[in-house]
């Protein structure tokens, strides 16, 4: 075996992350259960929480690809407009309800004609790999905006991902079958089942582990993703990224997001060494990992700056 020369080793605190690959196009999903079902709960209590169409398709919003960054990049706090219920008219400032995504993203490697869906079947054949995600979200901004178009500057602010793409090649025994659909998906979203992932996944803030969870829970697969992206035409370039949405569990303490873990902010999380948050602070660094047996993904770091 070769000795490696130590002087062409660089310490990694030296070295400047870029991000993997060119983004052409972002989009996010919907695509945990218990994340949509706990959200439902916190904003529609006498009702329903899902919406009607969430069981009959992978619901999801088109992103920023311009602001996807790589990480270890710093997330400066956003502005915008938010109203509280005790106001009459919105104010423009400071999120005030800064918060974290756990999202595994997919990435894109041959691209497809416009005008022919990719079936569920192709899925491997037109992507290269998955990363860690983090898609931050300003709570109070979204709240505000979202009606009737959706996401929109609550969450086009910054969109942290991994300094590196694992290939599905090295996931293989990762694969495991998804829960079960109900009721049935239609014809063109049938399938992709088996390409549930067996992955530990876990949110560090200010240095605490806060969530504990995995991503085999999934309701919609990364091929059902696929394939309703595509079903109406829409082509696929070279580094699409499509993202899970927030993976949350059944658990207390697997939930992938601090409105969640917090209850909307009505239960404080305690961190290691004092204090309590309810939504991320200015100085805080929140890291997120993710485990495959011996397959370690590239974490998703950052920090938050004050708003300029």
């Amino acid at each position: 075996m070769l000795e490696r020369d130590h002087r062409d080793l660089v310490p990694l605190d030296e070295v400047e992350l870029r991000l993997p690959f060119e983004v052409a196009d972002y989009v996010d999903f919907y695509s945990s259960l218990e994340h949509a079902r706990n959200m439902g709960r916190m904003f529609r209590p006498d009702a329903e929480p899902l919406l009607p169409n969430w069981r009959w398709l992978p619901v999801g919003y088109h992103g920023r690809a311009g602001t996807v960054v790589v990480s270890g990049t710093d997330v400066v706090r956003p502005r915008g407009q938010t109203r509280r219920p005790d106001e009459e008219a919105p104010s423009f400032g400071p999120s005030r309800r800064l918060d974290v995504e756990l999202e595994l993203g997919f990435v894109v490697g041959v691209g497809s004609r416009l005008g022919e869906p990719v079936p569920v079947e192709a899925f491997a054949e037109h992507v290269f790999g998955i990363c860690l995600v983090n898609d931050w979200s300003a709570r109070d901004l979204q709240a505000w905006e979202y009606q009737p178009l959706g996401p929109f500057l609550g969450k086009s602010f910054a969109t942290s991902i991994a300094a590196w793409v694992t290939p599905l090649c090295l996931l293989e025994q990762a694969r495991v079958e998804a829960p079960s659909q109900d009721p049935p998906p239609l014809a063109y979203l049938a399938g992709g089942r088996d390409w549930a992932l067996d992955l530990a996944l876990e949110v560090e803030l200010a240095g605490t582990v806060v969530s504990r969870t995995n991503a085999r829970g999934l309701y919609w697969t990364m091929p059902q993703q696929l394939a309703h992206v595509t079903a109406n035409g829409a082509s696929l370039r070279t580094g699409d990224l499509m993202a899970s949405g927030t993976i949350s569990g059944a658990t207390r303490g697997s939930e992938g997001s601090l409105i969640e873990l917090t209850r909307n902010g009505a239960e404080p999380l305690r961190l290691e060494g004092g204090g309590e948050r309810t939504f991320l602070e200015d100085g805080d660094e929140v890291v997120l990992r993710g485990r495959a047996g011996d397959i370690e993904l590239g974490e998703v770091r950052g920090r938050i700056l004050p708003a300029r």
